[in-house]
């Protein structure tokens, strides 16, 4: 999940921008799923959105580690890609998910 940066050239930029990446995956997940959690989101069927909920919680405890993990190294790790273009797939997904309910609920 991370890796140790060693010899870095400039020991703040993975801190710089780990972390306002780390929040914004935690925002958007928080948003997920709290319309997940609130609302009942037809297209998805019972077990998608719950599904989809499980995910989203398991990616915000994810975040959450990797959020702990930078913190207490000051920096000094960074995140594979491979931990980082999952947590971007599933925020795309959210967002998808999140402009068809609203749509549909402007149908109305």
């Amino acid at each position: 999940m991370v890796s140790p940066q060693f010899n870095s050239p400039e020991p703040d930029f993975v801190k710089e921008l780990l972390e306002p990446l780390l929040e914004d995956f935690q925002y958007w997940f928080s948003r997920s799923r709290s319309l997940l959690e609130s609302q009942e989101v037809n297209f998805l069927g019972e077990e998608g959105q719950s599904d989809l909920l499980c995910r989203v919680t398991q990616a915000q405890q994810e975040v959450e580690t990797a959020k702990m993990m930078l913190k207490v190294t000051n920096g000094q790790v960074g995140l594979d890609t491979n931990v980082l273009m999952p947590w971007h797939h599933l925020v795309t997904e959210c967002w998808q998910v999140g402009m068809r309910f609203r749509a549909e609920q402007s149908d109305f």
